[in-house]
């Protein structure tokens, strides 16, 4: 294959971490380490989010700067400790190693983008995924250990800055970009890969990105994202998938396919009416 094709097939895969590659938030598992209740953490977390005062996904890089209790209490150590601890969905380092090797021509580029600080994200990927392909919160730190200074956070629009990046060093084009995420902190990034012809895929039913992502797919497993990359990227048809998962030890049992409606419905008002919020009914329909 020569330069130009090589160039062709040569795509970026980028995911977020917290809930997508994860079962639970890092920032609880932080919390709950250094013995600061995680009711307590959620509520700070959730005023943030609330009134807009970070961008969202950073609300732990926040109170880790900020935050008198997390300030005094959190050390750089805590941070790979967490990386140890969080539970990690299965099947991450065959999904890496398939992507790296390439599929049918096409050359895959993983890299991890997430507003969780990079030491606990490093430490959990360790002997996973390279150092170099993590990008998180970054701090600068006293010789303590404590938190110092931030350099930069990786949260809202923070990714979309490193993704440009990316793909000025990997000599991508725009639309040769994959992206995964699950949340609310993926949504300005998913909207920047939509409007470049890019394929970005939700992990989550949450409403903030299923509408957004072109793909949603539930698993606790990291390898189900790679049925709407061959599907969508390499052309591939079921048969042929399942096929290639069963070849790499995996077996499909089940492949379920929906389009989920949300609708939110206001009864309107009566006239005379002028107390009390309108009944509010939410309607979930789901067709194969």
């Amino acid at each position: 294959m020569d330069m130009a094709d090589k160039l062709l097939k040569r795509y970026i895969f980028a995911s977020d971490f917290d809930q997508t590659l994860t079962f639970n938030d890092s920032g609880y598992v932080l919390a709950e380490l250094v013995g600061i209740p995680t009711e307590e953490f959620e509520r700070k977390a959730k005023g943030m989010a609330k009134i807009n005062l970070v961008q969202q996904g950073a609300e732990l890089a926040y109170l880790l700067l900020h935050d008198p209790e997390f300030k005094a209490k959190v050390r750089k150590e805590h941070l790979r400790e967490v990386g140890k601890r969080i539970r990690l969905k299965s099947d991450i380092k065959l999904l890496y190693q398939l992507l790296d090797s390439g599929i049918d021509g096409h050359q895959f580029d993983f890299y991890v983008l997430s507003a969780a600080p990079v030491e606990i994200v490093v430490s959990a990927l360790e002997d996973i995924v390279p150092p170099d392909h993590i990008y998180g919160t970054e701090f600068r730190y006293k010789p303590s250990g404590e938190i110092d200074t931030i350099v930069r956070a990786t949260a809202g629009y923070g990714k979309v800055a490193v993704l440009n990046r990316l793909l000025e060093q990997q000599v991508a084009g725009p639309d040769h970009v994959i992206y995964t995420g699950d949340g609310s902190s993926d949504i300005h990034v998913m909207l920047h890969i939509n409007s470049r012809d890019g394929l970005t895929i939700a992990v989550s039913e949450s409403a903030d990105v299923s509408q957004i992502a072109k793909r949603t797919v539930l698993s606790t497993s990291a390898m189900a994202v790679l049925a709407p990359i061959l599907e969508e990227v390499a052309g591939w048809e079921r048969y042929r998938i399942r096929s290639f998962f069963e070849a790499n030890g995996m077996l499909i049992q089940e492949w379920q396919r929906v389009r989920t409606d949300w609708l939110t419905v206001r009864r309107a008002a009566e006239p005379e009416q002028v107390e009390g919020e309108p009944a509010v009914i939410r309607v979930s329909s789901a067709n194969s």
